[in-house]
């Protein structure tokens, strides 16, 4: 009887190491509930130590299978964030169930001054694992991990996004400086703008300051990097569409495809949004939207009933491109059904009316594409490029 109750999982004895990982670069702090005990456990481990993590994973389980007969599966669990998935893929990798969770979708206490440690952040985790599996409805939201090779083709759209901003950055501090002495800027940009600026001369006749010329010069050597550097990135993201298009096409490269086949889409509009978007399996329009953040936000309590705006959630990059992409969709396609709707809409509206409503456009436009890249159905009335 006794070799019975140990061999068999009870309500008491689930069979299930709950391990919830704390993630810091200096630290990480484990906090692991095993079957042969009644209570958690906590352990600290250098940041990055893997090789530790799957020992002492290994160590509890090797306890826990002496005292009860039989090996429990291990479900493991941490927080989205500055280490990405690696993680997740070692332990998937190493037979142990991992969830990503949403950082943003965990309940905590909402008194003005809550404690928060590390400590109470992995019990925390550590129980909101235990219900998800219990199967309580909307515990926590869990991350969708891409593929090695999805996250690997996010890669050149946010680079490309970084240059712009350097680009931007470099130019205005090269418009600044000369703003100093009231002198003309003229195209920062150009490879021979700095013969041009050293015939320019300030509202004394005098010529730029040698200080400040060496500064500017400094700062131009930094923007032509950048401008090299962006060329490169867009050369190597239409080159990889098309040879991907050429050779045995992936997912992504027929998603590419088809967003291109649209007038207004170019090579790196169409890979950010199939490689940080589209690769998700969505069921319904809701989703897309919810994780695009264009989602609207209600406070109804009693009798207080009014709009927060939209939710701001899911990917930033990804709601920042779409919003962008409204206003592109309402100049290259201006004769859409989408297009009409808006100017319908905005007739003799202000500049505010118009940034709401470009928000709603975003939010229509992206369920179109969805939908356009789901089942093939064209936006209404969209023009295709020939």
């Amino acid at each position: 009887m006794q070799a019975s109750t140990q061999g068999t999982p009870t309500a008491d004895n689930c069979g299930t190491i709950f391990v919830a990982i704390e993630l810091s670069q200096k630290k990480w702090l484990v906090t692991l509930h095993s079957p042969d005990r009644g209570r958690m456990s906590r352990h600290n481990l250098e940041g990055g130590d893997h090789a530790g993590l799957l020992a002492l994973i290994a160590k509890v389980r090797a306890r826990a299978a002496q005292k009860l007969g039989y090996e429990p599966r291990v479900v493991s669990c941490y927080e989205a964030g500055y280490d990405g998935f690696w993680l997740h893929r070692l332990l998937v990798a190493a037979m142990i169930t991992s969830f990503v969770f949403d950082p943003s979708s965990i309940a905590v206490e909402q008194r003005s001054r809550r404690a928060k440690t590390d400590r109470i952040d992995g019990e925390l985790l550590l129980r909101t694992l235990m219900a998800y599996l219990r199967g309580e409805p909307r515990v926590v939201r869990v991350v969708h991990v891409p593929t090695v090779e999805q996250e690997d083709a996010r890669h050149a759209g946010r680079e490309r996004d970084v240059l712009v901003k350097e680009q931007t950055a470099h130019t205005n501090r090269i418009k600044a400086l000369l703003r100093l002495v009231g002198m003309a800027v003229g195209n920062p940009r150009r490879k021979d703008w700095l013969s041009w600026l050293e015939r320019q001369r300030d509202w004394q006749g005098q010529p730029v300051p040698p200080h400040l010329m060496s500064e500017i010069k400094r700062e131009h050597a930094r923007l032509m990097t950048v401008r090299e550097q962006l060329a490169a990135v867009e050369q190597s993201l239409e080159q990889s569409q098309i040879g991907d298009a050429a050779a045995a096409p992936t997912v992504l490269a027929k998603q590419c495809q088809l967003l291109r086949r649209l007038k207004g889409f170019g090579p790196a509009f169409a890979m950010s949004l199939a490689s940080e978007l589209f690769y998700k399996d969505f069921r319904n329009r809701r989703e897309v939207a919810s994780y695009c953040g264009l989602t609207p936000s209600p406070w109804q309590s009693g009798s207080i009933d009014r709009e927060q705006g939209i939710s701001k959630a899911g990917n930033r990059r990804v709601r920042q491109k779409v919003v962008e992409l409204a206003w592109l969709w309402l100049r290259h396609q201006p004769e859409s059904a989408l297009s009409r709707w808006f100017c319908s809409r905005t007739l003799n509206a202000g500049k505010r009316a118009r940034r709401i409503a470009i928000v709603a456009l975003a939010r229509k436009l992206v369920v179109a594409l969805w939908r356009y890249l789901e089942t093939g159905l064209v936006p209404e009335e969209a023009v295709m490029k020939a």
